[in-house]
């Protein structure tokens, strides 16, 4: 998805408060931009890595890890929003690659389902805010957020429902961006 890899992102979101892991905060931004959130980035970035007060002195007082993961993450934020809003089918959820264990791959999305849901939640988003379509989409993704994973096998039929579940997943968040936002934007 971008130049970073996934490790590179966990790295970053470990001065963050919320401590995600990075497929739930990549769900988070998700959320917001499929949700229709003004300004995603900065909703994502201040969820993640707040900036902190100004000083007595009125200085900003940064830790000096926050504001480098501040500026990475909103290149990943620009690039997701420019993907999703794009005219391809190319956004991809931030997960482990296929050299990852099943499980590990697993709880990503697991994690990323939980991001996009938290940031629905953020956005206060009602059940009157969205289609019957929308609304089964969140029920599904809550039924995700249920799974157990605890006793998941490596198989071929395990990761052809991991592979049938992701897609769906991304299908079901750019249906949520196709009714929230893009009507607004005039995208796609």
């Amino acid at each position: 998805m971008t130049d970073i890899d996934y490790d590179q992102i966990g790295n970053l979101l470990q001065a963050s408060p919320l401590a995600p892991t990075p497929s739930e905060a990549h769900g988070m931004l998700c959320g917001l931009i499929c949700g229709g959130s003004a300004a995603p980035e900065s909703a994502w970035l201040n969820l993640l890595l707040p900036v902190p007060p100004l000083n007595p002195d009125g200085d900003a007082t940064q830790d000096q890890e926050v504001q480098p993961a501040r500026a990475v993450l909103g290149s990943l934020a620009r690039r997701t929003l420019e993907r999703i809003a794009g005219p391809g089918l190319d956004f991809p959820l931030l997960l482990p690659d296929d050299s990852h264990a099943l499980a590990e791959r697993a709880t990503a999305l697991y994690d990323w389902v939980r991001g996009f849901l938290f940031s629905i939640g953020v956005l206060g988003l009602a059940e009157r805010d969205l289609s019957d379509q929308a609304r089964e989409v969140l029920r599904d993704f809550a039924d995700i957020t249920r799974l157990d994973l605890n006793q998941l096998q490596e198989d071929e039929e395990n990761e052809a429902a991991l592979t049938e579940l992701t897609e769906f997943v991304w299908v079901a968040a750019m249906l949520i961006y196709e009714e929230r936002v893009a009507p607004r934007t005039g995208s796609r």
